[in-house]
């Protein structure tokens, strides 16, 4: 199945996608209730064209991780980012992840502001994991059942702000807190369990294009873990739940701009502007297409002071 959640005259629902039309389900249903309860409701009222609806994420997760599981984007990104060169020993130890915003999640065809003060925005294709069953400390076996479904991915990065602020030894901050796009509606797992392969990979086609032209193409199946090594990370030690969002990291092969930035040694293609429209399709999942467009100038914060010191 395909779920989404949408506007239609003003009224938020959510239903099943079949071919060009949503099925609305019943009055007050929300999607993220059934990720969390299923089972998948039945559809009541008449059918909508997708082409009257604004798609609007399909859930507001209760968090976003996203993790970094594309060896080739690794290789391009750090030396766009900071400079340096191959893949550090440690990526190979365990897929390490960072925790987005789960308040900026952007429509599958809504528009994207540029960040303040940002002059090399990039996107980021993905794809997304959405838990449907809580679980602590799972095996990579037990894991697998945790999955409800999957949505495509996008995880806008301020490059310029994110490379200055990584200098300080944390995680990307305004670098990445602006926007992701999540959509264009969750795909059941069951749905994409045909695209599996031996090693448990999904190998499903990424594609993405920046003003119609065609800038990256990878599989999903290149991570380096698959999914459900994933999501039993991400539950070591830590309680994940219904609607936890887990993103896979930018694919390889020009899933981004930066990474073909530090392959190139410039910045071809240059940095998204307004006006720029990003589309990123997943085989068996769907396509988002996001336009840039102006935003708002970033209110000034002064430096640190350097104080002398004292001590009580």
């Amino acid at each position: 199945m395909r779920l989404a959640t949408y506007l239609h005259q003003g009224v938020r629902r959510c239903g099943v996608v079949e071919g060009d039309r949503v099925l609305p389900f019943p009055d007050g249903t929300d999607l993220l209730g059934v990720v969390a309860s299923g089972p998948v409701p039945e559809p009541a009222g008449a059918a909508v064209p997708l082409a009257d609806v604004r798609l609007l994420p399909p859930i507001e997760p209760p968090s976003v991780r996203d993790f970094v599981a594309f060896e080739e984007h690794v290789e391009g990104v750090r030396k766009a980012v900071d400079g340096a060169s191959g893949v550090p020993d440690a990526w190979y130890d365990a897929p390490t992840f960072y925790f987005s915003n789960p308040h900026a999640m952007v429509g599958a065809h809504d528009d994207v502001p540029l960040p303040p003060g940002c002059g090399a925005l990039d996107f980021e294709l993905e794809v997304a994991a959405v838990i449907g069953r809580s679980g602590a400390d799972l095996s990579p076996e037990q894991a697998r059942d945790h999955v409800f479904g999957y949505t495509v991915f996008n995880d806008w990065s301020a490059r310029d702000l994110q490379s200055r602020e990584m200098q300080v030894g944390l995680g990307p901050c305004k670098g990445k807190d602006f926007a992701t796009t999540l959509g264009p509606w969750i795909v059941t797992a069951d749905e994409l369990e045909p695209y599996r392969d031996a090693d448990g990979f999904l190998r499903l086609g990424l594609t993405a294009e920046v003003n119609g032209e065609v800038v990256g193409r990878d599989l999903l199946s290149n991570m380096g873990w698959p999914f459900d090594d994933l999501v039993a990370y991400a539950s070591r030690g830590a309680r994940l739940r219904p609607g936890d969002v887990l993103g896979s990291g930018t694919c390889g092969n020009g899933g981004c701009l930066a990474e073909l930035w530090g392959r190139r040694g410039a910045q071809d293609p240059p940095p998204l502007k307004p006006g720029d429209t990003v589309t990123l399709t997943v085989e068996g999942i769907g396509t988002v297409s996001n336009t840039i467009v102006p935003g708002a100038a970033p209110v000034p914060i002064p430096r640190a002071r350097k104080r002398a010191r004292e001590r009580p």
